[in-house]
């Protein structure tokens, strides 16, 4: 196959960044999609120092692996929300932090996204993927009753806080990849249409495409893909196991943990939950995809050293390109 086949190292950031690249290369990856946090990418470090941005890349290369994206999932998370609370405080640095005034974070984490542009592009890597955060996600269950001028608002403030960091995408040449997910700006169908008319479809900003997202919503994932098949900028391979025909297992998951039984729905490794994957590949085929598949593990259920190396032969068993002709061609009577 020769589409890339990469692992995203966000659930993998307790390891050193060497010896999640010794693992992936073992289980036959063709690279990493880098994640911004425990040891393995700074992107202060990787936007002003060259040997840092040369150790990244020597190390891959020692184990035959490449990247073609990073993730901030993050940092760009405390961009738009509200409010901050200790959740941030708990996946946030302490630079970006500081005091935990809340307006505070979300300008150091603004700054932190447009130097993740500047180290991507340092990286020879072409698309940033993460979080926008939301200032309305609060306002999901909409009760107490909240009027329209609000969720307005929390569309406007969007756009204000991430025009100017795409504007640093813009400048170096690098895409923004959002992905779709609860409690962010777009997390939906109709989210996302509106998110993308808030910054006026600027091509700097698409989505990154996680299907674990859209089965539990009870949101087409194949549809999806159809329809915003110009703003797939990357596909992260992750699974969702329904487990709601019991009349009592909620969507919402009823605050229970990961892997209790009595939730509605759990995310599980690729190839092992409820995404139609055959569905999913004909149409990214379809549309003209090019870039890497990235397998995102998550799965309370099973050990990470099973699932991430099941999960690439999984891809790579499934994953077919469209034929280079037409398969009726060998029917023409032209010669």
């Amino acid at each position: 196959m020769s589409r890339p086949i990469t692992l995203f190292t966000g659930q993998w950031a307790d390891l050193p960044f060497e010896e999640v690249a010794r693992l992936a290369a073992e289980w036959g990856y063709d690279g990493l999609e880098i994640a911004c946090w425990g040891d393995h990418l700074d992107v202060w470090r990787a936007a002003e120092d060259d040997a840092y941005v040369r150790n990244r890349l020597d190390i891959l290369e020692k184990h035959g692996l490449k990247v073609w994206t990073i993730s901030n999932h993050l940092k760009g998370q405390a961009v738009c929300d509200d409010p901050i609370d200790h959740r941030h405080r708990a996946i946030l640095p302490d630079r970006i932090w500081g005091d935990g005034e809340p307006e505070g974070v979300r300008q150091r984490a603004a700054e932190e996204m447009k130097m993740t542009a500047r180290a991507a592009a340092r990286l020879g890597v072409k698309t940033v993927v993460g979080f926008t955060g939301s200032s309305i996600w609060k306002y999901v269950a909409m009760f107490p009753p909240v009027g329209q001028e609000y969720i307005d608002a929390g569309y406007q403030d969007f756009a204000d806080r991430w025009n100017p960091i795409l504007d640093v995408f813009d400048e170096v040449g690098v895409r923004f990849a959002h992905e779709v997910h609860p409690s962010e700006i777009a997390y939906d169908y109709w989210t996302t249409v509106r998110t993308l008319e808030a910054i006026g479809h600027r091509e700097a900003f698409g989505l990154n495409w996680d299907p674990s997202h859209m089965v539990w919503q009870g949101i087409d994932p194949v549809s999806f893909l159809w329809d915003f098949r110009d703003r797939i900028y990357h596909v992260d391979c992750k699974d969702t196991k329904l487990r709601t025909g019991n009349g009592r297992n909620g969507r919402l998951g009823s605050h229970l943990a990961w892997a209790d039984a009595r939730r509605g729905w759990d995310f599980v490794s690729t190839g092992h939950g409820d995404v139609p994957w055959e569905q999913c590949f004909r149409v990214l085929g379809a549309i003209g995809y090019d870039g890497p598949i990235s397998v995102e593990w998550e799965d309370a259920g099973m050990d990470r050293l099973r699932g991430a190396a099941e999960a690439v032969k999984f891809v790579r068993e499934n994953f077919f390109e469209p034929p280079a002709d037409a398969f009726d061609a060998a029917f023409s009577s032209g010669d």
